[in-house]
């Protein structure tokens, strides 16, 4: 996990620390910018999004 070596965006928080562009315990993103996208044919609810941006930690 990482943590104070992150280049955190404080524009972007984010919560899921399986994400290799998360800041460790500080819950910011280190990218610049992010792409949201949706998963459903009409999205009605947060859970309907999603973080295109995501890569998985490895």
């Amino acid at each position: 996990m990482q943590d104070h070596k992150c280049n955190k965006n404080e524009k972007i928080r984010c919560t899921v620390s399986q994400c290799s562009h998360h800041c460790g315990r500080e819950d910011f993103c280190s990218l610049p910018s992010i792409q949201v996208g949706t998963h459903e044919v009409n999205p009605t609810m947060p859970e309907c999004t999603d973080c295109n941006s995501f890569e998985l930690r490895s």
